[in-house]
């Protein structure tokens, strides 16, 4: 049984239900802990078009509504962390350092959603005309800023290691089997290993067209091989997805030898078995 969510959103960005609302879904469940982990506000010159909310604003309510909810939730129900998902973004270091010296964190989630700059979530930036040897180049790209994210010290987390995958998973697969791309996906999870940063072991492929868990079979295999500590999250973006396929995911991690996962407490680490 997973005993920790860590990774869910809520209102303030662009997910659909409130705090509150993402809490109790979590109180029907099995879990012991629930983390909360709205994205970080982004720096001038970068937007998100999926974010609803300005989180200028709505980040700030949303810390006050996960510390308050804190001190009122029932004994019986799950343990409430505050997180944060930020958004890497290695030329604005001292924006993201400032950012996470604001608020109370447990934990902190680094999510690998820009590379150059550009989305790697959006369709738009993986059009057509974005040639395979062009989408091979950006899949390096990735992993090598990914290393880079887990070496900084500043995640507890890393998010969905392979989520470079959502917009382009059958040519995803093409470059896995390409020579020295394992090499480089393992060069961040040992970045991830050497600096005590979990890997997340996430849900929310499964809600997806291609059905499958981030990370993928493959990179399981290498951070099982490499001892790679892991976390579970089901990036839940509605009350209804809160600890989606938990049961699946579980056997899942189980199936590569894992039998423990990572939560922070206060950013200090905490080892669970499942």
């Amino acid at each position: 049984m997973i005993r920790a969510d860590l990774h869910n959103h809520t209102l303030a960005a662009h997910g659909r239900d409130t705090v509150a609302d993402m809490y109790a879904a979590a109180r029907g469940s099995q879990l012991e802990w629930y983390g909360l982990s709205e994205h970080s506000p982004l720096p001038p010159g970068y937007a998100c078009p999926l974010y609803t909310g300005d989180l200028s604003v709505t980040f700030p309510a949303y810390v006050e509504e996960v510390l308050s909810l804190r001190e009122s939730a029932p004994a019986n129900g799950p343990r409430i962390l505050l997180g944060m998902e930020l958004d890497w973004l290695p030329v604005n270091t001292a924006w993201m350092q400032e950012i996470l010296g604001l608020y109370p964190f447990d934990y902190v989630i680094g999510g690998l959603h820009f590379v150059h700059s550009v989305p790697v979530g959006s369709p738009r930036s993986w059009t057509a005309d974005f040639s395979l040897p062009q989408r091979f180049a950006r899949f390096a790209a990735y992993y090598e800023e990914m290393a880079r994210l887990a070496s900084s010290g500043l995640v507890d987390v890393v998010a969905h290691p392979d989520f470079v995958k959502v917009c382009c998973y059958d040519d995803f697969q093409i470059w896995l089997n390409q020579s020295g791309s394992l090499d480089l996906i393992a060069s961040a999870l040992v970045a991830m290993r050497d600096s005590d940063t979990a890997m997340e072991v996430s849900s929310a492929g499964l809600r997806k067209v291609f059905r499958e868990p981030y990370p993928g079979p493959a990179i399981m295999r290498l951070a099982a091989d490499l001892g790679v500590a892991i976390s579970f999250g089901s990036d839940a973006h509605a009350a209804s997805e809160t600890v989606s396929h938990f049961d699946e995911l579980a056997r899942y991690a189980r199936s590569y030898g894992f039998k423990n996962s990572r939560i922070a407490v206060g950013r200090e680490k905490i080892t669970l078995d499942f």
